[in-house]
């Protein structure tokens, strides 16, 4: 609205100034540049004196060209202020909002840094509906953060305050991808302290600083250079287990997904075997993998591999039989 009424000041403006040249050389018959003179001096309101001296119905018309230079003058105030207030009004309560949604959160996931790296991270996890919140600082991101209404906190991610403006205290996982390794060692050290249980998953630009990282307090690091490399070894040398890798982790077209599910101790699947479960019959979803809390990570799974309170499942499968394997897992 205050754009539409600024572009009616311009207009405004333009026809009273073409009006006031029109009218001293035709009424008076000025040249154009002592008409456009007078019309300036008229509309301002400066005071200087009359060009030429003026006729009866000359001066009625800059009687009526100054009464509406000033008139449109204050108009032009009105807006711009109304302009201000609104945006000052709107940006404060907009801020608010978004305070208190964050405020609201539990459980939920801090991305540190919205650079290239983030802005994939931040893309799958709202492709999935997860609640997500960055942090970011750079006036330029955060505009679009602003224009996308994602839920962010402006400011340094290697403060106290700003991590606790995120819900660091109340997440769930803390994803550090700042440029500098020095940066996300800190933030890892600070959500550590703030969090004793949140996951911390940060990235290194340097295999050497990955110790460094996990004395700080990280549970996982990432090296996207290794990684990368990696990947282009198997899609080289494994072109189909690679598409067949895209489609189960980042999958548009079709329902399929690869999940981690905690068993709760008490629910249908604790102190089961998986063939008492059935879950491939149950929900179509396949188990990949069972994390048993005391003996870690097991692939060869048998019909007899019991499951228990507190161990995780990687599971593959639609999204709806996944949901009901989550509602079987729970207390």
């Amino acid at each position: 609205m205050p754009r539409a009424k600024l572009f009616i000041v311009f207009i405004m403006l333009t026809f009273l100034l073409f009006t006031g040249v029109a009218g001293y050389m035709l009424i008076e018959d000025w040249n154009l540049l002592d008409s456009v003179f007078m019309t300036a001096i008229s509309l301002t309101t400066v005071g200087y004196s009359e060009v030429h001296p003026l006729s009866t119905y000359g001066r009625i018309f800059t009687i009526i060209l100054i009464i509406s230079g000033v008139g449109l003058f204050f108009y032009a105030l009105a807006v711009l202020s109304e302009a201000l207030v609104e945006g000052q009004i709107k940006g404060y309560f907009e801020k608010k909002k978004m305070r208190k949604a964050i405020s609201n959160l539990s459980s939920h996931y801090i991305l540190c840094g919205y650079g290239r790296l983030g802005l994939t991270i931040a893309r799958s996890f709202y492709s999935r509906g997860l609640p997500l919140v960055i942090i970011e600082n750079d006036p330029q991101v955060l505009a679009r953060l602003n224009e996308n209404r994602y839920l962010h906190v402006k400011g340094d991610a290697t403060r106290d305050e700003t991590l606790e403006a995120a819900g660091v205290k109340r997440a769930r996982c803390i994803i550090c991808t700042l440029s500098s390794d020095a940066s996300n060692v800190y933030v890892v050290l600070i959500a550590r302290s703030l969090n004793k249980e949140i996951f911390i998953l940060t990235r290194a630009s340097e295999m050497s600083v990955e110790k460094r990282m996990i004395q700080a307090g990280a549970d996982k690091v990432i090296t996207p250079y290794e990684i990368g490399a990696k990947r282009m070894v198997l899609a080289a040398l494994h072109p189909t287990v690679t598409e067949f890798l895209d489609l189960a982790t980042e999958t548009c077209d079709m329902d399929l997904n690869i999940e981690q599910i905690t068993i709760q101790p008490g629910s249908e699947m604790d102190g089961v075997t998986l063939k008492e479960i059935a879950l491939r019959e149950r929900t179509g979803v396949n188990v990949l993998g069972v994390y048993h809390r005391e003996t870690g990570m097991s692939i060869k799974l048998s019909p007899d591999e019991k499951l228990y309170g507190g161990d995780t499942i990687v599971a593959m499968g639609a999204r709806e039989g996944l949901k009901k394997v989550k509602e079987l897992a729970s207390a």
